[in-house]
């Protein structure tokens, strides 16, 4: 697995997966313990710095909960939610077409998307990169800035009002590198 998808991988985990899912605690012991920084791709030592010390898993999960979860949540992770005419049949379709395998759960969740890029790059077809950026041009940029935006805004715990904007700094690096990528 190279670093975008290892990117993509472990941010699409951390907003798809309920925090108290047992296949996170790897992931959750790794950010309190400082490990993920150490193998973190890209220059975000302060932002993972706050996300380990911000690793009270009760918080964390309550607060996912209250921002992510059921008709009342505060920030909805869906696409179709935040772009107007967008529908989660369109998704569903594309990743569809590129052979991702995809549950039942709507394939417009933020998390998804974010997962789908690191499973096209880990498939390294010919036309990956272009399936990658039109994931990310069509799909994933339009909406996540203000996503994660009133992610940040609505977060009641540090620690999602940190991986907020891990995640979009994260997310605007890859952007930046898979045009770099066309561009040479």
């Amino acid at each position: 697995m190279n670093e975008f998808s290892i990117l993509c991988r472990v941010l699409g985990t951390l907003f798809y997966r309920q925090p108290q899912d047992p296949l996170l605690v790897p992931l959750y012991t790794m950010i309190q313990e400082g490990k993920l920084a150490q193998n973190w791709p890209l220059e975000q030592d302060e932002l993972l710095e706050r996300l380990q010390k911000s690793c009270d898993m009760q918080q964390v999960s309550a607060d996912y909960n209250a921002l992510f979860v059921g008709e009342e949540c505060r920030v909805a992770p869906y696409r179709s939610a935040w772009e107007e005419g967008a529908t989660e049949a369109d998704v569903r379709a594309f990743l569809t077409e590129r052979g991702m395998p995809l549950a039942e759960t709507p394939a417009d969740h933020f998390g998804t998307l974010l997962l789908a890029a690191s499973w096209i790059e880990d498939q390294s077809g010919d036309d990956e990169s272009e399936a990658i950026e039109t994931l990310f041009e069509e799909f994933l940029l339009p909406w996540c800035g203000t996503f994660l935006g009133k992610v940040e805004a609505h977060a009641t715990s540090p620690f999602w009002r940190t991986l907020a904007p891990l995640t979009r700094d994260a997310i605007a690096a890859m952007w930046d590198d898979l045009q770099e990528e066309n561009e040479g």
